[in-house]
């Protein structure tokens, strides 16, 4: 349970997990447009916040976009604005103020003084949103660590008082469920820790990935924006089970199943985290060992939500993550989900802009061979085509050529077996004494 204190209206301001499970939270949002920003990017990003907030568990009933020259290093917006949308939140009622951009610590202070309600920004939201969603045990200890560093300045000067956290959604989880520790140096510990315990579970995920670079097939990793239909994709590839919901951030753990494609040896994909814009540093640390998956795949699917008002700016956002995961030189295949929902004008002009996409409908089956298809050829595009002359004793050889590769064909002759097979490029070596014109 958190600690709490008490506001104008007298009523408890930060909730505890209790008091969540019978109300939800109203809250209000602020969005800051500053000079030579996009106006109507800034209004999308706060359309998403309202789809955060309302997934954290609070009911978003108003919004407001400021219109700055520069960041008020004390309160973000300015006193004067601060004071004058107080009087608005408490008029409504509300129970937190939610902010698009990122807060200082000494701002979240100011502005909790200032509105006399909590005030969380919209990285707290999604950590919060992380948290709830967490289901494995490295899930959730990925999501603990981002939660104590993001928390960690905030708790500084405290001294004793420093499990008291700040924040009616980015509160009512996390390490104050499992009794934050009550200096600073206990909490450097337990990230300390965290640390540990991440890295060994890394070392058994990469000693699974070996594993399957040893089998030698391909790799395809699902990316995409939250909600654009990653793991209903997943299902409608392999026949997997994974868990789907029309709500943000369903899926955070890693899940890798075997697909079979119309040419080629079998191949692995995975699917894990959807991004949003602006995904807390933080939870791209955090998750870094998750996101490896992604890093060392064949071939990167980048799912995206065909239904949304501004498609080009989720694959930015996606874009901007596989750059700070370093896999933004993987081959990738834009793939728009959700035709089936889509107007006919809005795909057809995607389908102008993104020639090389393809087009389909998880939730129905729609397309979903014309993918394989194309997934299959990009694959092969990363295959080298050797024919092999094995003599007959080498049946070894034989069996790690149909075990690695795809054979094209096979014959014998006198000397032995004749293969044509389609090899990774990493395999290329072990059959080079076989190699033949």
């Amino acid at each position: 349970m958190t600690d709490s204190h008490v506001g104008r209206s007298g009523r408890r301001l930060t909730a505890t997990v209790t008091d969540l499970e019978v109300t939800r939270q109203k809250g209000f949002l602020v969005g800051v447009v500053l000079h030579g920003d996009d106006p109507d990017d800034a209004q999308r990003s706060l359309d998403e916040l309202a789809l955060l907030t309302d997934t954290a568990g609070s009911d978003p009933l108003d919004s407001i976009l400021v219109n700055r020259d520069a960041i008020d290093p004390a309160t973000y917006i300015g006193s004067g604005k601060a004071a004058e949308l107080a009087a608005e939140t408490t008029a409504l009622d509300i129970d937190v103020v939610v902010f698009d951009n990122p807060l200082s610590p000494a701002q979240q202070r100011n502005l909790q003084k200032v509105f006399d309600c909590d005030v969380v920004d919209r990285e707290a939201v999604i950590l919060d949103i992380f948290a709830e969603n967490a289901t494995t045990r490295q899930g959730a200890l990925q999501v603990e660590l981002a939660l104590y560093r993001y928390n960690l300045p905030r708790l500084r000067g405290k001294g004793r008082e420093m499990s008291q956290q700040q924040g009616g959604i980015g509160a009512k989880r996390g390490p104050g469920e499992t009794k934050l520790e009550t200096d600073r140096r206990r909490i450097q510990q337990r990230i300390t820790r965290l640390t540990r315990e991440l890295d060994d579970a890394s070392r058994v995920l990469a000693t699974q990935r070996k594993a399957r670079k040893r089998s030698s097939a391909p790799h395809v990793a699902l990316v995409g924006y939250t909600n654009a239909g990653k793991s209903t994709l997943l299902n409608r590839l392999t026949d997997a089970d994974v868990l789907t919901e029309d709500r943000l951030f369903s899926t955070l753990d890693s899940t890798v199943r075997k697909l079979h494609l119309p040419t080629g040896p079998a191949a692995v994909i995975s699917d894990t985290v959807g991004f949003v814009r602006r995904l807390p540093h933080h939870l791209v640390e955090a998750f870094r060992s998750t996101l490896i998956e992604v890093r060392e795949a064949d071939l990167l699917l980048h799912v995206v939500d065909a239904t949304d008002p501004d498609p080009a700016g989720q694959i930015e956002a996606v874009r901007e993550v596989l750059v700070e995961i370093d896999a933004d030189r993987i081959p990738q295949r834009l793939v728009f989900n959700k035709i089936d929902m889509t107007a006919d004008t809005s795909l057809r002009r995607l389908q102008n802009l993104y020639p090389d996409a393809s087009f389909v409908s998880a939730r129905t089956g729609e397309k979903i061979d014309v993918l394989q298809a194309a997934m299959a050829g990009d694959l092969e595009d990363q295959t080298t085509l050797l024919r092999l002359a094995i003599p007959y004793e080498r049946g070894d050889v034989v069996a790690s050529a149909h075990r690695l590769g795809d054979v094209v064909a096979e014959k014998h002759d006198e000397h032995g077996t004749v293969l044509d097979v389609r090899v990774p490029a990493h395999a290329v070596g072990s059959f080079q004494a076989f190699t033949t014109d």
